[in-house]
């Protein structure tokens, strides 16, 4: 398992994952909030490809003022680290206030994930 995200957080991950892979209600609260400290980039994963277990699919952020959905491997963050020589951080305080769409909106009205 990728220290990235906890045992917790995988299990609520594959649920929605599997949730969204029959076609149910793809607009969950975001599980967990990862980050480069040193480079602006923020990942709000809410799903885990259950065929694979490593493909997320949340708002994804890479500080460039284009913030939108789509998906990101976990071992590919495994393997980022910033200009500081920072690797992908998890935010152990994240708590969602709200659903992924709404996220998006105010990513996209920001130019950026703004909590």
């Amino acid at each position: 398992m990728t220290p990235l995200i906890t045992a917790d957080e995988r299990t609520r991950l594959l649920s929605n994952g599997q949730a969204r892979a029959v076609g149910q209600d793809t607009d969950p609260l975001p599980v967990v909030r990862l980050f480069t400290p040193d480079a602006h980039a923020t990942w709000l994963l809410a799903s885990l490809d259950p065929a694979d277990g490593d493909t997320a699919h949340g708002l994804i952020d890479l500080g460039i003022g284009m913030p939108a959905l789509g998906t990101v491997k976990l071992s590919d963050l495994a393997a980022i680290v910033g200009p500081r020589e920072q690797p992908v951080m998890r935010d152990r305080y994240f708590q969602p206030v709200r659903r992924l769409s709404e996220y998006l909106r105010l990513a996209e009205n920001n130019g950026s994930i703004t909590d």
